[in-house]
């Protein structure tokens, strides 16, 4: 007898319209022969509590969340994992057996795309730019990974100290907040640096974070949370230093295929996820 019913996934967020998540999570549904569907879905913030409500009665296998609600919903769920408990967002929710469980896969894409590269975390000293919701995950997984030093640089000093504290108190890893008053140089010791700002977030840009690129080294790696474009400014002058470099797009592939086998309980198609958002954003 045919299945006719779909299993529900999507992302709720606000705004949401260039959120690319579909591409690649269709993409490997399809190329698995699953009967899943992933929407794209505005969700205003007065309205995430009956969203999630919605998401029990429907059935839904899991959902993804983005701003402004990664940290709002929390209230909402059932059960946190370690790395969701210690960095305080969710941007995935595993529906199992009408309980909601929150996961945050940002850093363990991260971490996971870097160890794939052949990069070693463990023991790793690392200097993360930003202090955002991105560095936040990142820099909280890679202390989870057993970086043994994470240097937080942001000009705001409030939220560089209070993430470098974090991981201080909640992981076993050292951290220290380093001021961004100027270019700010890279320590010889950094093994991985990190950009973890939106700088550089449009194909068009022509900016780059302020850093003192002459510090960056060729036994360094680089990596960029941005993953439109592909190669970003900051990207191109690190590897012009020397540096492994590794795209965003990496990071997101690896957020999604975590997405899918938490959702789906089968391991992703990695390459023709890859292949289908570098489609799409390369147009």
């Amino acid at each position: 007898m045919a299945h006719y019913r779909a299993e529900l996934t999507g992302v709720f967020g606000d705004p949401v319209d260039d959120n690319p998540t579909c591409v690649l999570e269709e993409a490997g549904y399809a190329a698995l022969g699953l009967n899943y569907r992933y929407l794209t879905m505005k969700v205003l913030p007065e309205d995430l509590e009956t969203a999630m409500a919605a998401v029990k009665a429907l059935n839904f296998r899991g959902i993804n969340l983005t701003m402004p609600h990664k940290i709002r919903v929390i209230p909402m769920l059932d059960e946190l994992s370690e790395a969701a408990r210690i960095i305080g967002a969710v941007n995935t929710v595993i529906c199992d057996n009408g309980r909601l469980i929150g996961e945050n896969t940002d850093g363990k894409g991260f971490t996971r795309a870097l160890k794939m590269g052949g990069v070693q975390i463990e023991g790793a000293d690392i200097m993360i730019l930003g202090a955002g919701g991105a560095a936040r995950a990142i820099a909280v997984e890679c202390a989870l990974n057993g970086a043994s030093r994470i240097r937080i640089v942001n000009r705001t000093q409030e939220n560089g100290r209070e993430l470098a504290e974090l991981i201080r108190e909640k992981t076993d890893s050292a951290s220290e907040y380093v001021p961004w008053t100027q270019s700010v140089r890279v320590p010889e010791e950094t093994n991985i640096l990190i950009n973890a700002t939106p700088v550089g977030f449009t194909p068009d840009s022509a900016s780059r974070p302020d850093i003192d690129y002459d510090t960056v080294r060729a036994d360094m790696t680089a990596a960029d949370v941005v993953f439109n474009p592909v190669d970003t400014l900051f990207l191109e002058e690190c590897r012009r230093h020397g540096a492994s470099v590794f795209s965003g797009i990496g990071m997101l592939v690896q957020q999604g295929a975590l997405n899918f086998t938490l959702w789906t309980g089968k391991e992703a198609p990695l390459d023709v996820m890859y292949e289908a958002l570098r489609r799409e954003i390369e147009g």
